[in-house]
């Protein structure tokens, strides 16, 4: 049995331990271990996790199954263009990769994105990703090759839009 619901402040170690749990793996193929420790401490410390919920930059989303979490996602209108919303994080635990959850968890963002009266969605995934493959399954095209300065490293990702 799962069911997805909208994360609070409550919830920060839990995102914090689940991105833990799937970076490793998902990103040690594709990055060196001294960029994975970085970006895991820049983008998941508890205090930006916090700011983000509490000033509602970005919206957490997780996934429960069995009374666990075990996948979740954020989003949020650009803040240069509101009219574009940005799907920032869609991660589930490698166990649990291929049941569907992936999908399930950004059914739940479109929808949110729909309710709001806006119709573009867009990402940033690595351009060695597999996962690249997943959102062109999901109807998302890559739109654009970007290169972004993050700390001392290169993120080399495209990003990838859907119309809703």
């Amino acid at each position: 049995m799962f069911y997805t619901r909208q994360a609070t402040i409550n919830d920060v170690e839990t995102i914090r331990h689940l991105a833990d749990q799937i970076w490793w793996p998902t990103y040690s193929p594709l990055l060196k271990k001294e960029q994975i420790i970085y970006m895991l401490a820049e983008i998941y410390s508890a205090k930006k996790i916090t700011e983000q919920i509490e000033q509602g930059t970005q919206t957490y989303l997780l996934l429960i199954e069995d009374e666990r979490a075990v996948a979740f996602a954020a989003y949020s209108p650009r803040e240069e263009n509101p009219d574009i919303y940005k799907l920032h994080k869609l991660y589930c635990l490698p166990a649990t990769q291929g049941k569907g959850y992936g999908k399930i968890l950004l059914n739940v963002v479109i929808e949110n994105v729909l309710a709001t009266g806006k119709h573009l969605l867009e990402l940033n995934v690595q351009r060695h990703n597999p996962a690249k493959n997943f959102y062109e399954k999901m109807g998302f095209t890559i739109a654009y090759e970007e290169d972004i300065p993050f700390g001392p490293f290169l993120l080399t990702d495209y990003v990838m839009r859907k119309e809703l």
